[in-house]
């Protein structure tokens, strides 16, 4: 009886001897010899012969029991050259033959592999049985039948052509884990809410709010009831946000014509206007839920300060710890300190947040270059939605922010087809991508002139408005001013009080960014992962935003803060130049994100290095000794006065009123109490006082008297309120209990202030 051979369809010995007389174990008890499974791919018109036939049985390995192999080592011979099993292959033979199996566990592969690997006696063909002494033993029978029953056939006994063969089953099957039951739908969603809970961008969100509650605190502690800083611009910019949020549900078309500066036009572009906070407006009414809309906003924007400098931060290359500490610096920069009280001002964290975006959706980073493929259009969208959001909020840093971004688009482009030109092949970019560019870049450009539209007509109606040179130089910090911190510091707000009472104009003039700040970015020149080239490009920005940051101070601002003044359109409005120290801290936080993510790479290499290990966690902690220490220079000792209430007078009043004294300070209290159903009132506070409100001001000094009750019904004032607390040192000192029934007008007395009615 021959066999054939793996793959070749030729005949080959079977050992004689011993290994011949073992082979029962392959046969029924009848003496029917044990043949595979029958392959899906044999032909159905082969016959008896060609299937029954002993050729087709396997040979058995008498070394079976010694070598303690299962029944799943060896399968039928597939080859894929010569055809499969009963299948004629090329030269005309059977190959419906289970392969050989070598002794040292090759018996499985049928392929030209297998055979490969066989002995030179293997590959040699036999024309009888039990020839060749040296030729490799059989494939063992049990072998071929387990990999047959894992390959179609189940346990118990395979029937083929009617003859029965037993099927070993596999002796480790009962010590098979149970395979594990899918989770059910509740399951799923907790742990992918449990991952999103554990996200990278999830925690820094959550440490970002939790941080900013801390370090404003105790903004939140009576947030009905007190203000920071103090209670007139933050009263301004709480009405602010009351007035937009009113007016878009009640009648969207005022919007611009606000109802305070009765009977002004065009009123509420007399200053920044915070309309991206207007969604926030739109809850609640009156003066104490104007406070608490306005306490947690003030948070808010100091959360996302620190988020979006972080993400910027991450995106450019940084770690985690150099990133958090680039958004600690830029949130809680010292001179910041001083802006407590405009929350137009603290209110930029969307400038890093889009920078962020913009870089994330072009597939660019600092680190590591152009990467086309990390180009992801729906990030540019969102980018650009930022920056829009961002503009919406003032252009008192909004639009320095706009000019630079429109100067990184210009750079950009043209960088691009710089590259494209030196390496002489086509860089890839993508439709979608110049399509979100041209779509976002419009809706920006769009909303920028929508918000300029009105502070255009404010200007062509009141020319005075306009800044001078002269104006700019009062608010224009000297070079000092970049190493003395505000009194609000807790650090350095007692030591530097001598330095600031040099400064003529200290509010906008302390601008330390942080010497722990300087420190870290000075390392970040010699120590970073940065390039050599982006470094000294962070420094030569750091300087020159430092330049126009001292307006006029710089020689006298001929080749920096003049140019743009005189040219660049919108810019003559902005009178604080030293408020561009917010790009100045943010290319400091930058350059100290890359020496703080150096120096933790590298003790991230020692610890790993370090035998035994453990000195390593307190390497690692030592990490987080520059992040403390930017964290304690931002402390603050802030004030949080309490706002005046509203007089009694207030809610009854019936407008458009007139509230005296008037003047800058007094007014912005009237404008909050005002959002008690917003009445037209004629106070108002701003950046610039119209000529009108002068003269209301100037005639109303003597009311009530016939010239004065004249005017104010020529204005088309119904309602006059006389504060008792505040007459003290005025003409109404005396004046306020004067009859007025010869006037034409009323008089009454509502809890401590005193209605005249017209």
């Amino acid at each position: 009886m021959t066999i054939g051979q793996p793959g070749t369809g030729k005949a080959r010995p079977t050992p004689a001897g011993s290994d011949a007389e073992s082979r029962p174990a392959a046969a029924s008890a009848s003496g029917t010899s044990a043949e595979p499974a029958r392959s899906s791919g044999t032909r159905s018109d082969e016959s008896p012969a060609e299937t029954d036939s002993p050729a087709a049985a396997p040979a058995v390995d008498s070394t079976a029991a010694k070598d303690g192999v299962t029944a799943r080592d060896s399968v039928p011979a597939r080859d894929s050259k010569n055809g499969t099993n009963g299948t004629p292959a090329k030269d005309g033979k059977d190959t419906d033959t289970p392969a050989t199996g070598s002794g040292d566990g090759n018996g499985g592969k049928g392929s030209e592999d297998a055979g490969s690997s066989a002995s030179p006696e293997d590959r040699k063909d036999s024309p009888t049985q039990g020839a060749a002494a040296g030729a490799k033993p059989p494939t063992k029978w049990w072998r071929w039948a387990g990999k047959g029953r894992r390959a179609g056939t189940t346990d118990g006994d395979t029937k083929t052509d009617g003859a029965a063969t037993p099927v070993v089953a596999d002796r480790w099957e009962a010590f098979a884990s149970a395979p594990e039951p899918r989770p059910s739908v509740f399951t799923r969603a907790g742990r992918a809410v449990g991952r999103f809970l554990i996200h990278e961008w999830t925690l820094a969100t959550l440490c970002s709010v939790a941080l900013a509650v801390l370090m404003t605190w105790p903004t939140l502690r009576y947030p009905r009831y007190t203000l920071p800083q103090d209670y007139w611009d933050p009263s301004l910019q709480a009405w602010q946000m009351a007035w937009s949020g009113h007016i878009l549900l009640a009648d969207p078309a005022r919007l611009w014509q606000s109802n305070t500066f009765f009977p002004e036009l065009w009123s509420f572009a007399f200053s920044d206007t915070l309309l991206g906070y207007a969604p926030a407006g739109m809850l609640g009414s009156g003066p104490e839920d104007a406070l608490l809309r306005y306490n947690i906003m003030f948070v808010l924007a100091h959360a996302l300060a620190t988020l979006g400098a972080y993400a910027l931060a991450r995106q450019l290359g940084a770690g985690r710890i150099g990133a958090a500490v680039a958004g600690v610096s830029y949130a809680y920069a010292p001179w910041l300190l001083s802006q407590a009280g405009h929350l137009h001002v603290i209110s930029n964290g969307g400038i890093p947040l889009a920078l962020a975006m913009l870089a994330r959706g072009h597939g660019w980073s600092l680190r590591h270059g152009y990467r086309p493929e990390r180009r992801h259009d729906g990030w540019v969208y969102a980018g650009w939605l930022v920056a829009a959001w961002q503009l919406s909020l003032g252009f008192g840093i909004g639009l320095p922010f706009a000019y630079v971004l429109a100067g990184a688009v210009l750079v950009a482009v043209v960088l691009f087809y710089v590259r494209r030109l030196r390496t002489r092949q086509a860089v890839p970019f993508g439709r979608r991508l110049f399509v979100a560019d041209v779509l976002g870049g419009l809706f920006f450009a769009s909303v920028g002139l929508l918000m300029a539209y009105p502070f255009f007509k404010v200007t062509e109606l009141h020319p005075y408005a306009e800044r001078t040179i002269a104006d700019i130089s009062i608010f224009s910090p000297p070079a000092s001013g970049f190493v003395t911190a505000p009194a609000e510091s807790r650090i350095w707000g007692g030591l530097h009080e001598g330095a600031r009472a040099a400064l003529p104009w200290h509010p906008e003039m302390t601008l330390l960014p942080g010497f722990v700040l300087y420190a870290l970015a000075l390392g970040g020149l010699f120590f970073s992962v940065w390039r050599l080239r982006h470094r000294l490009l962070l420094l030569a920005g750091v300087l020159v935003t430092m330049a126009f940051a001292m307006g006029t101070r710089f020689f006298d601002g001929t080749v920096t803060y003049v140019p743009l003044f005189e040219h660049v359109p919108g810019w003559s409005a902005l009178r604080t130049p030293g408020r561009l120290m917010l790009w100045t801290t943010l290319l400091l936080g930058v350059l100290a994100a890359g020496a703080v993510t150096a120096l933790t790479d590298r003790v991230r290499e020692l610890t790993a290095q370090r035998i035994p290990s453990w000195p390593g966690p307190w390497l690692r902690m030592a990490t987080l000794l520059p992040l403390l220490l930017v964290t304690v220079e931002g402390l603050n000792t802030t004030p949080h006065p309490v706002v005046p209430t509203p007089p009694a007078a207030m809610r009854s009043a019936q407008g458009p009123l007139l509230v005296l004294p008037s003047n800058q300070s007094l007014d912005q209290h009237v404008m909050l109490w005002s959002t008690s159903g917003f009445p037209d009132v004629v106070n108002g506070g701003s950046g610039f006082t119209p000529r009108q409100l002068d003269d209301v001001r100037r005639v109303s000094q003597s009311f009530p008297d016939q010239t004065s009750v004249d005017y104010l019904r020529t204005l088309g004032v119904r309602t006059v309120v006389l504060l008792r607390g505040q007459v003290v040192g005025t003409p109404w000192e005396i004046t306020i209990d004067a009859p007025v029934e010869s006037l034409g007008i009323s008089r009454q007395d509502v809890g401590d202030a005193v209605v005249y009615r017209l």
